[in-house]
C-alpha cells in the first residue's frame, strides 16, 4: 500500500485523493497512518500533509505547483460564493463532481460543466439528478452529448462496465425516482432509449470464462417482488433472466434449466408431489429481456431444491464446469443435500465442477461447504458481483 502512494505521480495522486476522498468509512488518512510511505517528492509530502491534517488556510491566487493546483482549487471550491465560481474552478482544473460541496450539486450549469468530464460509471449513476435538477433537458445539446456517449461501444468498452451496472440504472432512470431520498424526475425519453441499447452492447465488456455453465434459474412468482440487495430498481427476476442473456451471449458453452413443477403436477418436493422438475429453457441472444423474463414468468414453479442441476446434470451425463443457482431467498436441500449432489457428481463424472449459489434478496443462508475451496455462495448481488463469480469460477 506504501509503493501505491509512492509510485504514483504526484499530479495523480492529488487527483486520486480528491476523487476518491472515502470509501467505506476509510479515507487516505486512515491508510497513510497504516502504510507509514516515505515521500519521494516535496509534492508527495504536501499531498500527504494535505490527506493527514489538510491546509490551514487557502490563498487567493493558484498554487505554484501545478501538481497541487488541483487541490486547491478543490479547497478554493469550498469559500465559493456563487455558482459561477465553481463553474470558472471545474472549467479551469478538472475537477471532478467529487471536488464539488454538496450545496452545488443541485444546480444545472455545474453540472453542465461536469458532464464532458464525467467518466461513463459517474454518468450512469447522475443522469437521475442531471434530468432532475435541469442540466439535461429534452432536446438540448447536454442530453445529445449524454446519448452519444452512452453509444459508444468504445466508451463503454473503456469504463468495463457490466451489463447489470446499465441495466440497474436503466430501471433507476426510467421510474423517475432514485431508491433514497425525494429526489424526482421526468425521464427524457431519449436518455433512457440509450440506456437500453447500452445495455446490449454493454455484453462485449463480459469476458467469457471458456467454461461449461449450466444455470439454474428460480421461477417462482417471489422472483418479482422486491428490490436485490445491491441494485436498486431490479428485482431478482429482472436480474437473474439479464445474467442468463448475458450467459447465452458470451459464454459459449451453456445451458439453462428452472425449477419448475413436478412432472406429475403439484409444486413438488418441500411441499409434495415428488421432485421438482427440471426442464431446459431455451434463452438465445437474439433475444430482449423482455422476452427472457416472460419465457421464465411461464414456466410452472416447482421448489429450489438447490441439489437438483447436480442431480439432473448427472442422469443426463451432461458435463458441466460450473452450476449457477439464481434465486431470491428460496433455497433448500432435498432429499440430498447440494454439498453431497455436487461430490457424487464431481466422482461419477470425473469433473471438478464447481457451484455458486446466489440468493439475491436472502440477509442469510448457507449452502456451501466452507471447507470446499469449489463452492460459493452470494448474498445479495450489485454490478461487482459477476466479476467475483468470474474470478471464482476461472481460479
Amino acid at each position: 500500500m506504501a509503493d501505491w502512494y509512492k509510485q504514483m505521480p504526484a499530479e495523480k495522486l492529488a487527483y486520486q485523493a480528491i476523487k476518491y476522498q472515502q470509501r467505506d468509512a476509510w479515507s487516505h488518512r486512515d491508510a497513510l497512518r497504516l502504510a507509514h510511505p516515505k515521500a519521494p517528492s516535496e509534492q508527495h509530502a504536501a499531498i500527504y500533509s494535505w490527506m493527514t491534517r489538510g491546509w490551514e488556510a487557502v490563498a487567493a491566487e493558484p498554487h505554484p505547483d501545478a501538481a497541487l493546483r488541483q487541490i486547491w482549487a478543490m479547497e478554493r471550491a469550498k469559500q465559493a460564493t456563487g455558482v459561477q465560481e465553481i463553474v470558472d474552478l471545474i472549467d479551469r482544473y478538472n475537477l471532478p463532481w467529487e471536488a464539488v460541496p454538496t450545496q452545488w450539486l443541485g444546480q444545472a450549469a455545474v453540472w453542465q460543466a461536469l458532464l464532458p468530464k464525467l467518466p461513463a460509471t459517474a454518468l450512469l449513476r447522475n443522469a437521475g439528478r442531471m434530468t432532475a435538477n435541469g442540466a439535461l433537458q429534452p432536446k438540448g445539446a447536454e442530453v445529445q452529448f449524454v446519448v452519444e456517449r452512452l453509444g459508444s461501444r468504445e466508451v463503454l468498452r473503456k469504463a468495463r462496465i457490466h451489463p447489470i451496472a446499465v441495466l440497474s440504472a436503466l430501471k433507476t432512470y426510467a421510474q423517475g425516482h432514485g431508491e433514497r431520498g425525494r429526489l424526482k424526475w421526468t425521464p427524457v425519453e431519449a436518455i433512457a432509449t440509450a440506456l437500453d441499447k447500452a445495455f446490449y452492447m454493454a455484453f462485449d465488456n463480459v469476458e467469457a470464462t471458456h467454461r461449461r455453465m449450466l444455470l439454474a434459474l428460480d421461477v417462482s412468482a417471489s422472483m418479482d417482488g422486491g428490490s436485490i440487495a445491491g441494485v436498486p430498481g431490479l428485482t431478482p427476476r429482472v436480474a437473474s433472466a439479464a445474467m442468463a442473456l448475458v450467459t447465452a451471449a458470451v459464454e459459449p458453452n451453456h445451458t439453462f434449466v428452472a425449477f419448475a413443477a413436478a412432472p406429475g403436477g403439484g409444486y413438488g418436493g418441500q411441499f409434495g408431489g415428488g421432485d421438482p422438475g427440471m426442464p431446459p429453457v431455451d434463452i438465445t441472444p437474439a433475444m430482449r429481456l423482455e422476452e427472457v423474463i416472460q419465457r421464465m414468468q411461464a414456466i410452472p414453479m416447482g421448489g429450489t431444491d438447490c441439489s437438483l442441476p447436480m442431480r439432473w446434470a448427472l442422469k443426463e451425463r451432461r458435463p458441466v464446469d460450473v452450476f449457477v443457482i439464481y434465486t431470491d431467498s428460496e433455497t433448500w436441500a432435498g432429499p440430498v443435500h447440494p454439498v453431497q449432489a455436487l461430490r457424487t457428481y464431481r466422482e461419477q463424472m470425473g469433473i471438478a465442477a464447481k457451484l455458486i449459489v446466489v440468493a439475491m434478496t436472502s440477509n442469510g443462508f448457507s449452502i456451501a461447504d466452507p471447507d470446499d475451496a469449489g463452492m460459493l455462495d452470494v448474498v445479495g448481488f450489485d454490478a461487482a458481483t459477476p466479476q467475483v463469480m468470474a474470478d471464482f469460477i476461472k481460479q
